[in-house]
């Protein structure tokens, strides 16, 4: 044996198995285990249940599970209420991303400012946030009454007010009114707290140079403030996605199909007509929706993000 294989065969007995590269490897795979358990649990086996199922026909009251292949998913791109409903979803996102990303970021802005008894508006704007879902929606249904609180305040100016709730227009409308009101205290927060992070030494040099204060706003304010932009787009986007309680309380979809958004229509199809595998189709649509919209929203972040290379 030489001496060069001799010594190679010393540090390969002497080096123990538990080396501090194994020990810290092992250390960060105990602490992330409990999230990735999670994940696999709630996230991944659920996912993979949900396109099982889509390639089944599951008739509870009969208590049937025959495997159809895709047959769901030809239903799917036959169904001629989808259309319909792939509109109202697209109207409603739209309506809610656009009235509460601007009116969260106003607030912050006039929230921002050095007044007396902020803390009590801050607190006030952000107080529906915590209100119980269906608790708020109930109290809304109430006041969208043909007869109720919201037409009253307009019988007083001498305005006959609409039934809310049960005109197509109308209804979709408050239902998007109803869902701003509710959560856009979590984005008027999220802008505030990034507004306070923006170095107020940029205003100062912008108003030493006689920049006016909407340009301030557009070329310092928006793009400091710009990650928050992509993160609160994606949150508002997915969560206006999923909206189904205010549907469920306020309209039950109608009238007609006018404000049957995508997760209301596959409850319908699940729970009310029981076809629970053409109910899994369409979860597998909405996953997929929500996906490529996050998916381009990231990519985006180079023009949305200033900073970002």
């Amino acid at each position: 044996m030489t001496v060069a294989a001799q010594t190679s065969s010393e540090k390969t007995r002497k080096r123990p198995f538990w080396t501090m590269e194994r020990r810290d490897s092992l250390a960060g795979y105990v602490f992330i285990a409990p999230q990735l358990i999670g994940i696999a649990i709630f996230v991944l086996i659920p996912l993979g249940l949900v396109f099982w199922y889509s390639l089944h026909e599951w008739n509870v009251l009969a208590q049937t599970f025959r495997f159809q292949g895709l047959d769901n998913y030809r239903a799917l791109l036959a169904d001629p209420g989808l259309p319909q409903v792939l509109g109202a979803t697209a109207l409603f996102s739209l309506g809610l991303v656009v009235l509460n990303m601007a009116l969260a970021l106003l607030l912050a802005v006039l929230l921002d400012q050095k007044l007396k008894a902020i803390a009590v508006y801050r607190t006030l704007f952000f107080s529906p946030v915590v209100v119980s879902l269906v608790a708020w929606t109930i109290v809304w249904s109430f006041l969208l009454q043909n007869n109720g609180g919201i037409n009253a305040v307009l019988a007083l100016f001498g305005i006959d007010g609409p039934n809310w709730l049960r005109g197509s227009t109308t209804a979709m409308i408050s239902v998007i009114v109803v869902q701003v009101f509710k959560n856009v205290g979590l984005n008027m927060i999220l802008f505030l707290a990034a507004l306070q992070g923006v170095p107020r030494e940029l205003y100062e040099a912008a108003r030493v140079d006689g920049t006016p204060a909407w340009a301030q706003f557009t070329r310092i304010t928006m793009p400091m403030i710009s990650p928050t932009i992509l993160l609160t787009s994606i949150i508002t986007i997915v969560g206006s996605l999923q909206v189904f309680a205010q549907i469920a309380v306020l309209t039950q979809g109608g009238p007609g199909m006018s404000t049957t958004v995508l997760v209301y229509y596959l409850y319908q199809q699940a729970f009310q007509f029981h076809k629970f595998g053409y109910g899994a189709t369409l979860s597998i649509l909405l996953f997929l929706i929500v996906a490529i919209l996050t998916f381009v929203q990231w990519q985006m972040r180079r023009r949305i993000v200033f900073y970002e290379n």
